[in-house]
């Protein structure tokens, strides 16, 4: 019986836990996070810098014309044209945000809640399609309308959705019609 007594003595009690150094970890968890943050902050910045020869987005006219199409929706962003993961950042062309399109006879106008808002002339507009993807934001076919345009010597795609689908069909039609009048007009 004795070394039963002596065995039960050994045993020594749970461990407790060691406050300091779980705090440590999470202190230090907290910190690379923040720093993994900071750096994607810093890089996003440092691509709206690289992309500082865009010029000054074009605003609307004063009279723009009658509404064609309008449409509620999301504005996903822009892109370099046929480059879908080249995001464009300078002038704010990189934020998602709420969108109302508006097309008139003069362009596309492009009015964003928080954000900036822009106008397409007519004659920089070069294509509406309706596409699956555009930098971050990826839909089944054909669920994202995107539109091409000339800014500066740049060509960008600008992602939209609409909050009824079924209007893209429409959109798209409409924007290639008035791009092929335009062109048309031109060749004369």
């Amino acid at each position: 019986m004795t070394p039963v007594i002596l065995l039960a003595a050994e045993k020594e009690s749970a461990q407790v836990t060691d406050w300091a150094a779980r705090i440590g970890w999470l202190v230090g968890l907290a910190l690379f996070v923040a720093l993994v943050y900071w750096l994607m902050r810093e890089g996003w910045k440092w691509r709206g810098t690289l992309q500082g020869d865009l010029p000054e987005l074009p605003t609307a006219p004063s009279e723009p014309g009658a509404a064609r199409l309008t449409m509620s929706g999301r504005y996903h962003g822009s892109t370099t044209a046929g480059q879908w993961l080249d995001r464009i950042v300078a002038h704010g062309l990189g934020t998602r945000s709420r969108v109302e399109l508006t097309l008139t006879d003069a362009g596309l106008d492009v009015v964003r809640p928080g954000a900036t808002d822009f106008f397409v002339p007519v004659e920089a507009l070069r294509e509406a399609r309706l596409d699956k993807g555009i930098a971050g934001k990826v839909l089944t076919e054909g669920g994202l309308l995107v539109v091409t345009w000339a800014h500066g010597e740049r060509l960008l795609d600008s992602g939209f959705r609409s909050e009824r689908a079924a209007e893209h069909n429409e959109w798209v039609d409409a924007i290639n019609s008035m791009i092929n009048k335009t062109e048309t007009e031109g060749a004369r």
